[in-house]
This record gives structure tokens, C-alpha cells and sequence, in this order.
């Protein structure tokens, strides 16, 4: 079998909210995200799934989120996204730090890693999340969303995942066939175990990293935990390659599920952690223009039909817009 396309890093995030209208909040107004797709959980329509991205809806800025308003809250531990954090500009904590004191969000002391700096945070139901100071390129494909948050600081997508591991080794093999090299260990900082952070890279310029570390720490799905990881698969060969690799290590991938702005495929890895595989089109701008993402909720295929049914189950939420936070003032 020839070697698989390598992927260049993390498509999304998908996570378990609560409130769908503090979810909203906190993502779109504290931290300056673009709401880039309003729609449902294909899988349970009687949810919301919100995307949060840059300005474009860049593959490797979807932050995703199915918000259960009900659902209790989750533990993080083995078999799970234990950290999920994102790429800042350099120099622009001090004005993260003093925008979550004034939005009351609840953060840790700086921390170095591998050389660069951490501000680890925490969303309104818990989920760990980080920010890293980087450098940005001019070539960037990012594009900053700045209705209020400022270009210098605006959160410009993924840095990486950290996973947690009963045991690493077979995990590791998996994402070296993924096209992941490991570049740096270190003993880890800012974690309950203190033991050894392994860090692989991929080749693309936005969430290219995965950290593996080992951990017994129990686990329990719920609000604030990460429900899955996808990575970029740009396109249906590439996709294929991969899941035809995964195949013969004995996983068990599903065959690919159109998820009307990507296609994807699913599995679970050997520790537990559900990876996806996602193409990178058709993309956001398949059904909605560029400058009305996130206005409407958003129906795939044959939901469409049951518009007035899943409307009508679904929780009214506002989107928040500076002029309206500013008229507040």
C-alpha cells in the first residue's frame, strides 16, 4: 500500500456547550469569533450546532459546538481532547488578560511551552481552552474577524490539540501515518500529571500540532469536554488514503458521511479519542454568502422540509453585534 497524504493539521473542533445563548456569547462577543454557520446536529436536530471561525471560514479555525442546555457537565481525562488552544498574535496577552477580567472569565497564570507562551482559560461550562502567542505571517491564510476584537489581537485559528493517553505508543503510530513527526519533548507544565508532553507537527501553517501526554485521570462525556477532532483531508483522494491506512491498522473508519460543507469520516483512535476526517469543501460559502454567514440557521439536504418542525424545538437565541454591546455600555 502506498504511503497516505499526508494531513496538514486540524480541520475543527467539535465540543458539548449548555446554554446555546451563553455559548454564543462567550464565543462570539469575549473571545471575537465569527459565527460562520448556524445550524442543527445532523445527528439529533433538536440541537443546535454553532461554528465559530475567522472572518472566512478558514479550515483550521472551527471551533463547533453542540449545545444541550440540559446535559450535565462532563470530566476530562483519558480517551479525550484534553486541551484545545488556539494561535494569538504576538504580544497580545496582556490585552487578553485584561479583557477576561472584564468579562469575568475565569484564567491561569502564564506558562511556557516549548518556548512559547500559554495563557490557559476556561469557557463558561468548563471546557479547557488556550491561547499561544505566535508569530503571524504576512502570508497567513487566516483572516481575523474584528468586530470586537481588535486585528492585533483577534484569535486566528488553531494551534493544536493536546491529547491525553492511558497509553501513548499505538496513538503516536497513528498520527505518524497521518503524516505527524515529532518535533519536541518536554516535561509538561500546567497539567495534573507532570509527565512527559510529546508534540507532533504537521506540515500545514494552521493547527498544526497535536501534543500527546500519559494520564489515568478518568473521563466522563458531557457539557464542557470536547466531543471529537477532525483534520484536514482536503480532498476526497486525500481522505481516502488516509482512511485506507487507518483501515489496516485494525481501526474501524466509517465510509464517508456528506456533511453538506465538508465529507467526512469517523473513528475512533486507539485510545478512545473520536478523530474525523474532513475535506475541505465545499465549504461554508456552499449555501450562504460571504457576508451573511451565520445570519440564518441553516438546514442540509432533507432537513430542509421540517424547516417549522426544528424551528419550533429549537431555544430563540440573538447573536451578539458591537453595536449593540457598545449601546450597552
Amino acid at each position: 500500500m502506498t504511503d497516505p497524504t499526508p494531513s496538514p493539521g486540524i480541520h475543527h473542533v467539535t465540543c458539548i456547550a449548555g446554554d446555546p445563548q451563553q455559548n454564543l456569547g462567550f464565543w462570539v462577543e469575549t473571545l471575537g469569533l465569527r459565527l460562520a454557520k448556524r445550524s442543527i446536529n445532523q445527528d439529533d436536530p433538536s440541537a443546535y450546532h454553532f461554528f465559530f471561525t475567522d472572518a472566512e471560514g478558514t479550515p483550521g479555525t472551527s471551533m463547533t459546538f453542540f449545545p444541550w442546555k440540559d446535559l450535565p457537565r462532563g470530566s476530562v481525562g483519558t480517551g479525550q481532547v484534553s486541551r484545545t488552544a488556539f494561535r494569538v498574535p504576538d504580544g497580545s496577552l496582556d490585552y487578553w488578560e485584561d479583557r477576561f477580567d472584564d468579562y469575568g472569565v475565569e484564567y491561569d497564570d502564564r506558562i511556557e511551552r516549548f518556548g512559547e507562551t500559554v495563557l490557559p482559560f476556561r469557557d463558561p461550562d468548563g471546557l479547557p481552552v488556550e491561547l499561544v502567542e505566535v508569530e503571524i505571517p504576512d502570508d497567513d491564510p487566516t483572516v481575523p474577524w474584528t468586530e470586537f476584537v481588535p486585528e492585533e489581537a483577534a484569535i486566528r485559528g488553531f494551534h493544536s490539540v493536546t491529547l491525553w493517553e492511558a497509553d501513548p505508543e499505538p496513538t503516536i503510530n497513528l498520527l505518524e501515518t497521518m503524516g505527524f513527526e515529532e518535533v519536541a519533548s518536554e516535561q509538561s507544565e500546567g497539567d495534573a500529571q507532570g509527565d512527559e508532553r510529546q508534540r507532533f507537527a504537521a506540515q500545514g501553517p494552521v493547527g498544526k500540532y497535536v501534543d500527546v501526554l500519559p494520564t489515568i485521570e478518568s473521563s466522563r462525556q458531557g457539557r464542557g469536554t470536547v466531543h471529537h477532532v477532525a483534520f484536514q483531508t482536503p480532498t476526497d483522494e486525500d481522505q481516502a488514503s488516509i482512511r485506507n491506512a487507518v483501515l489496516s491498522m485494525g481501526l474501524r473508519p466509517t465510509t464517508q458521511i456528506n456533511r453538506h460543507w465538508f465529507r467526512s469520516v469517523y473513528f475512533r483512535e486507539f485510545g478512545g479519542v473520536l478523530f474525523e476526517l474532513a475535506t475541505n469543501g465545499p465549504g461554508y460559502t456552499s449555501d450562504e454568502p460571504l457576508d451573511e454567514l451565520g445570519e440564518r440557521l441553516v438546514l442540509p439536504g432533507e432537513f430542509e422540509d421540517r424547516r417549522d418542525e426544528i424551528e419550533a424545538g429549537l431555544p430563540d437565541v440573538t447573536i451578539p453585534r458591537a453595536e449593540s454591546a457598545e449601546a450597552d455600555d
